[in-house]
């Protein structure tokens, strides 16, 4: 093995990504399919590989997303794709691929960047922590189809209406504070309105998208910004509970429908869980969104060996909704975290459950105020990447 380097793939060499590819995740996925959209990533320096002479022997693609939190856009880095030849694992291929990707999202503008993860402990040892789950909840569709809301106007949608439903996302999203979901590029929600294995309909404050999934029904979005129209585009999706009876739908655990169904989801919820990790600790906490009326005064020191520009004795301001970051002096009531400490409080993870795994220490008087600040909803995402 000579010395590996981390680089730009090369349109020449995506036939030796989807041959890699095909030798960590298993065959499957249409290949010219797979190469259009991969050249997309090319063009933007946003899929990169592992070299060890001239053979690639890894690579990991970026997504530019943006993710809703506590009500607020910030720009996400999605880490997919990541394979690395069966014959180099346990070399360290992995990390040196993953800390590339670090620092392309980095250059890229990213404060934070997410993934799903395959094994835990490769990307943990990175900084990634658990950040929430994508949840996958199912209904009796003859259940839905009772809902009503037959006084709300429902049409088609087609690719003529990604602004509007663009529109509404994030209406719906600042309304509720979200925290998780994530914005796709405008092309890709093109193609899913261009694609006609997928139904989307339109009403005047929601919409719906769903799918045939063997035989049941997948709602992969619904947004409502009322009650009634609600009701109509769930009941537009069980109607088609003579033929499927089961639709199965990516939504938050709080969302309506939970509220709205008469018979509560199955038992069997499917929960995929995600990672994240803070790429720029000043820009990501800026860009978040905190309750209206918070007050926060907190010393941090942080330790991230791998993005050494978060390292450092910070000041943490909040207040009307807005967070500073500041370098400060060292403080010897500091809250003292790591980068997966980091990325686990920005979610809202509670800090008694922080501290009782070893990712948060000192400043313990701080913890309620962390708490009442970070805390709330549950990160959710609708989508897997």
């Amino acid at each position: 093995m000579t010395e590996l380097r981390v680089v730009d793939v090369t349109e020449e060499q995506l036939d030796s990504v989807w041959q890699v590819r095909n030798r960590s995740f298993g065959p499957g996925g249409d290949r010219d399919e797979w190469k259009k959209n991969a050249l997309q990533f090319v063009a933007d320096q946003r899929i990169l590989g592992v070299l060890d002479g001239d053979q690639l022997v890894a690579a990991a693609r970026i997504w530019p997303f943006e993710q809703w939190w506590s009500g607020r856009r910030v720009p996400l880095g999605g880490v997919a794709g990541v394979v690395v030849a069966p014959e180099y694992r346990g070399r360290g291929v992995g990390s040196l691929m993953m800390r590339g990707v670090l620092r392309r999202c980095a250059e890229k503008g990213y404060p934070l960047t997410a993934l799903y993860p395959a094994t835990t402990v490769l990307y943990r040892h990175l900084g990634y922590e658990f950040a929430g789950g994508r949840y996958k909840f199912s209904f009796q569709a003859a259940d839905l189809r009772t809902l009503g809301g037959r006084g709300t106007a429902v049409r088609k949608a087609g690719v003529d209406d990604v602004d509007r439903f663009l529109e509404l996302a994030s209406k719906a999203n600042e309304v509720r504070r979200s925290s998780g979901p994530l914005i796709w590029p405008r092309t890709e929600i093109e193609s899913w309105l261009k694609d006609e294995d997928n139904f989307a309909y339109l009403a005047e404050d929601g919409f719906v998208v769903y799918s045939w999934s063997d035989g049941d029904l997948a709602v992969d979005e619904l947004v409502a910004g009322s009650e009634e129209t609600a009701r109509a585009l769930w009941a537009t999706v069980g109607s088609g509970s003579s033929i499927a009876a089961t639709v199965h739908a990516y939504c938050a655990p709080t969302d309506p429908i939970h509220l709205l169904a008469e018979h509560e989801a199955q038992g069997d919820a499917r929960i995929n869980r995600w990672m994240l990790r803070l790429v720029d600790a000043p820009a990501a906490l800026a860009a978040r969104g905190y309750p209206e009326g918070a007050v926060l005064e907190v010393d941090l020191r942080i330790d991230d060996p791998d993005l050494p520009t978060n390292t450092g004795d910070w000041n943490l301001s909040i207040a009307d909704g807005a967070a500073q970051l500041k370098p400060a002096d060292p403080s010897a009531d500091a809250v003292r975290l790591g980068p997966r400490g980091l990325a686990a409080l920005y979610a809202g993870t509670p800090l008694a459950a922080l501290r009782a795994a070893g990712l948060v220490t000192g400043g313990a008087d701080r913890d309620p105020a962390l708490d009442a600040v970070f805390g709330g909803a549950t990160p959710y995402m609708l989508d897997y990447f």
